[in-house]
């Protein structure tokens, strides 16, 4: 058990390269929830891998074996480091759960926080009077569609039908709920500190998401590229964004807008293999971590049914 329940600890850094190729080389939608999915898994594994060291430290000492019921010790590989690593896994996961508890008290209070400017008829769009350029979507409470926030500074810098393209990048986000994948990367970066690499193409792949839906919605992709270059000179020209945006906001401007330009006038190379090369390595070394975690939790517990003086 002792040195399975490593493997998950040390497979979250074997998944940063292939992270980085995916998001170029996936569709994003694809790109998106597979990097999603793979720092939720690997942060759960590395904490039951945390939980698993924990155990047959906590095993050595009196009142626990009084506790499991213990008539002999519980078998270790290296019962000198099982307390010292019990100790010190303790208090990771305890640091992990005070972020964790952080963060979701952070990302709930931004939530209720959002109601921001005043939406005056109602709908969907509010628009700030405001010479800065500026739009985002702002997601809104559990049950609640959010809004689109954009300032009069950006309908200006725009002709009609690259604001149409704008709006329907930031109405993907809000339909995409985009906000809780950017939430469950963030919790998973809590778990252990590879999984932060996964932050940025993961926020790549989202607004690559939203392009594409906006091209969809306008049917034409060089009027969507246009909007999303000329919204990021716009934003870039006016300096520091407004201050009322908030942090949680999904700004189109935001992110390599060199990039997603290229992407959506087909001047990015397509490399079909390379994402799907990518997206395997993602599934394998959740399969790995995943794998040597079950293995080694069912070495403890066969350990502690030995202890416990039941048949081997």
């Amino acid at each position: 058990m002792i040195y399975a329940v490593w493997i998950p600890l040390l497979v979250p850094f074997a998944v940063v390269p292939a992270a980085r190729r995916l998001a170029d080389a996936l569709p994003p939608v694809q790109a998106a929830r597979l990097l999603a999915a793979t720092g939720a898994g690997l942060a759960l594994c590395t904490l039951s891998a945390l939980a698993l060291l924990v155990v047959p430290g906590a095993g050595r000492l009196s009142v626990v074996a009084a506790a499991g019921d213990f008539v002999h010790p519980l078998a270790v590989p290296a019962p000198g480091t099982a307390v010292p690593l019990a100790a010190a896994a303790l208090v990771l996961i305890t640091g992990c759960a005070a972020a964790l508890t952080r963060a979701v008290r952070g990302h709930w209070g931004r939530l209720h926080r959002s109601a921001g400017p005043d939406r005056g008829d109602g709908g969907e769009i509010a628009v700030l009077r405001d010479d800065r350029p500026d739009a985002y979507a702002l997601p809104g409470r559990p049950g609640s569609p959010g809004r689109i926030v954009v300032t009069t500074g950006m309908l200006h810098a725009l002709d009609p039908a690259e604001r149409e393209a704008l709006l329907a990048h930031e109405r993907a986000h809000l339909a995409g709920r985009h906000h809780l994948y950017l939430a469950a990367a963030e919790l998973s970066a809590r778990c252990h500190p590879a999984l932060r690499a996964l932050r940025a193409p993961l926020a790549y792949a989202l607004e690559r998401w939203a392009d594409e839906a906006a091209a969809q919605a306008v049917g034409d992709r060089r009027v969507a590229a246009r909007a999303i270059g000329r919204a990021a000179l716009a934003v870039r020209a006016a300096g520091e964004p407004p201050a009322s945006r908030p942090a949680h906001a999904l700004a189109a401007a935001a992110g390599p807008v060199p990039r997603r330009v290229a992407a959506l006038l087909g001047k990015a190379a397509a490399r079909p293999r390379v994402g799907r090369a990518a997206a395997a390595a993602l599934l394998a070394c959740l399969v790995v971590s995943g794998t040597a975690a079950l293995d080694a939790t069912y070495d403890l517990h066969s350990s502690i049914e030995i202890a416990q003086g039941e048949s081997p």
